[in-house]
């Protein structure tokens, strides 16, 4: 396994990582999840990313009732949540969503009860909260790194412009801004790692915890012949997945990938998930695997990495068509 530095920051994160959204506590049971976590673990991974509104909060439960029972030092693995939408769906009321100073304090408790541990070695802001002042929301997440219930903090899905928002208070106000951020990022999705966050990465450093490698799967090339049942894509409820990611031109250039993938001899997911890492500003990929065989040929993406020649990554953007482009200054 490699390890990779989140962003300036002294923490060392493995640069393949284990998730469970969608999957935990809706795809998979406690047995699963805890033969994956096991897997992971020995595997040299030592992030283990989850959130309050993952099944609403029941993906927590289940990830804390197996760190329970594995008993593994403390000192070696890191475990995150994140806070934004709450975990009562529906149910919600005011202050129990967004990025209130109640808000985040409560979730962090609350996650803290759900996990079983002492602390969050990360915690997000799921998302940016227009309603709340930054202000509000630095202060927060200083206050929890303060009590020591988190060791660091960060964001998920905001914008450049809001991410240095951030650090402007932060540094106006002698506080610690956001140490990662965790993005979307795939083959199909490289706008804010690849453009918006350029000068980012650059001025103020910044630890990326990329979250669907595979674009929910579709990057595995396991839908290249229609949607197999089980998959996320046939999941009640997450028909905006299949919807946004399983189009014609899509599904071709995947196709043409896995014949790619073929010709190196590796997997397209092992292919996929090793064009993400050898981005340099990625500090970890989150993996979401729900069977042993997919986790152990995620794992595969380590030994490919080294099969990305500038050649084969040319021939990669030939494929895809989907670099973005750059402002020309």
């Amino acid at each position: 396994m490699e390890y990779r530095r989140l962003g300036k920051s002294g923490l060392q994160v493995s640069v393949l990582s284990f998730g469970s959204w969608v999957s935990f506590s809706k795809q998979i049971n406690d047995k699963v999840a805890d033969e994956l976590m096991g897997i992971a673990y020995d595997n040299g991974i030592n992030f283990f990313d989850n959130a309050e509104v993952y099944a609403l909060g029941e993906s927590e439960k289940m990830m804390g009732r197996i760190l329970k029972k594995k008993k593994w030092d403390r000192t070696s693995y890191t475990v995150s949540s994140k806070v934004f939408w709450g975990w009562r769906g529906k149910q919600n009321k005011p202050n129990q969503t967004g990025l209130s100073r109640k808000h985040i304090m409560e979730a962090c408790d609350e996650a803290l009860q759900r996990l079983q541990v002492d602390y969050l070695d990360m915690f997000f802001c799921h998302r940016p909260d227009k309603k709340t002042p930054i202000e509000e929301t630095v202060w927060a997440m200083n206050h929890l790194l303060q009590q020591g219930k988190i060791l660091y903090w960060g964001t998920s899905e905001w914008s450049g412009v809001e991410l240095m928002e951030a650090h402007r208070v932060c540094q106006h106000y002698r506080l610690i801004g956001p140490t990662m951020e965790q993005p979307q990022y795939n083959l199909f999705e490289r706008e804010k790692m690849e453009n918006e966050y350029l000068e980012i990465f650059k001025n103020v450093g910044l630890g990326t915890t990329i979250w669907s490698p595979l674009a929910a799967g579709l990057l595995s090339g396991k839908y290249n012949d229609g949607v197999p049942e089980g998959s996320r894509f046939a999941l009640q409820g997450f028909d905006w997945l299949r919807d946004k990611w399983v189009m014609d031109d899509k599904v071709k250039r995947v196709k043409k990938l896995s014949e790619l993938a073929n010709k190196l001899g590796i997997t397209t997911a092992a292919l996929s998930i090793a064009w993400c890492i050898k981005n340099p500003h990625v500090s970890t990929a989150i993996l979401g695997a729900t069977k042993k065989a997919q986790l152990i040929d995620n794992l595969k993406a380590l030994e490919a990495v080294e099969k990305l020649t500038p050649d084969v990554m040319d021939k990669i953007e030939t494929i895809m068509k989907t670099k973005p482009t750059l402002p020309d200054f």
